[in-house]
């Protein structure tokens, strides 16, 4: 029996993508500079999981994803010799708060919501969940991170951690996510699956293949059709 949902977040509940070109053009029109800002967005976000893994060889003590984010945003302007003041460097940097959710997430979350108790699991700070969540009408039960267990997914304890504190055993909470590799994580901590399929999250120029649906509890098209799936 499913009591709780928990959602991954970028790429799952918000076009994270789309978003942060959108937030760096702004940058760039205002700064009067040019540059290729989709590939500045594939790097930025492509610095995230390089950097995680300096937190967990112990290379950086805790680090909030929003920190992570900044440090690897200066890399990149200092790379193409763009200069902005702290002020607006700490702004576009909160990009990552502003996100736009996918067309079908509001819906298909209030849908879901009505039978489930739905909560984030992310690796997003609890300050960015939050002001994400209050800007894009995102109608979470509680927002649950990484932050809290001290442990970025895909490690167990964050999955479990989530289970612990909503009160419930691992297997009556299910993960829902687009990322295969989160899904396994959270399916060999004994929690119940479900995979959302969002072939746009990087872009028109990358083709992503869906999963063999056998392989999760759940396969579904979009947050509507998860909602009609486990009849919410």
């Amino acid at each position: 029996m499913i009591r709780a949902l928990a959602f991954d977040v970028f790429g799952t509940v918000v076009d994270w993508r789309s978003s942060v070109i959108g937030e760096l053009v702004d940058f760039g029109a205002r700064r009067g500079v040019n540059a290729d800002w989709a590939q500045m967005a594939d790097d930025w976000r492509a610095g995230y999981v390089p950097a995680m893994d300096r937190v967990r060889r112990g290379e950086l003590p805790w680090t909030r994803l929003d920190d992570l984010h900044r440090a690897r945003l200066v890399e990149l302007l200092t790379a193409a010799g763009i200069d902005a003041p702290d002020a607006e460097i700490d702004d576009l940097n909160r990009a990552w708060h502003r996100l736009d959710p996918w067309p079908d997430s509001v819906a298909g979350l209030t849908r879901l919501k009505r039978r489930f108790t739905i909560t984030t699991l992310s690796n997003g700070n609890v300050s960015l969940l939050t002001n994400m969540a209050k800007r894009a009408g995102l109608p979470w039960d509680c927002v649950l991170s990484a932050e809290i267990f001290r442990h970025y997914k895909p490690d167990r304890e964050a999955y479990l951690g989530c289970a612990q504190i909503l009160d419930i055993a691992p297997d009556e909470l299910m993960l829902v996510a687009a990322h295969p590799g989160d899904l396994r994580a959270a399916r060999d901590a004994g929690l119940q699956t479900a995979f959302v399929f969002r072939p746009a999250e990087h872009g028109p120029d990358r083709t992503l293949r869906r999963p063999d649906p056998a392989e999760f509890d759940v396969s579904a098209d979009d947050f509507l059709d998860l909602a009609d799936q486990l009849d919410a």
